[in-house]
């Protein structure tokens, strides 16, 4: 990836966090990214000092994702007039490849920060991961979205 490239979206990224795109402060915020590559210019170059920012991008737009449509099911089964018949409440036992202790904080803080399921305990040996979800149709299918989801990509970025 181009040097000029990072710096445009860089700018764009200011922009977008100030909410304002006006030619003054896309122009300040292509100055602030440059100065911060001239900074950071013997750390990018290392190799695949991007790629891990990526794999870390694409980890943090995937638990937004996740928070979404996990918010707005939550309030769905909440919305119901029959509450009691939506609510399938269990624990499962997920099996867990992430190894260090880093990954499992993370992986289980990302369980519990999105709605309708919560980390409870991890097996002594760290093999397992207890997790509360508040309806579940399928054990098999949680987790199966947890290995494929949150924990595939946690175990990119510590690679």
């Amino acid at each position: 990836m181009s040097g000029a490239f990072l710096v445009v979206i860089l700018a764009l990224g200011w922009a977008g966090i100030t909410g304002n795109f006006s030619g003054l402060n896309l122009l300040f915020g292509g100055l602030v990214g440059g100065g911060a590559l001239l900074i950071l210019r013997y750390s990018i170059r290392q190799q695949g000092a991007l790629g891990r920012a990526g794999k870390v991008l694409s980890l943090i737009a995937l638990f937004l994702y996740e928070l979404m449509v996990s918010a707005i099911n939550v309030a769905l089964i909440v919305l119901r007039p029959d509450l009691k018949s939506a609510l399938k409440p269990a624990i499962v036992a997920v099996p867990l490849t992430v190894k260090s202790d880093a990954e499992i904080t993370l992986l289980a803080n990302m369980i519990t920060l999105t709605p309708g399921t919560l980390s409870v305990d991890v097996a002594e040996d760290r093999s397992v991961l207890y997790v509360h979800a508040l309806t579940m149709e399928s054990d098999t299918a949680l987790i199966a979205g947890i290995a494929n989801g949150f924990e595939a990509r946690i175990k990119e970025v510590f690679q």
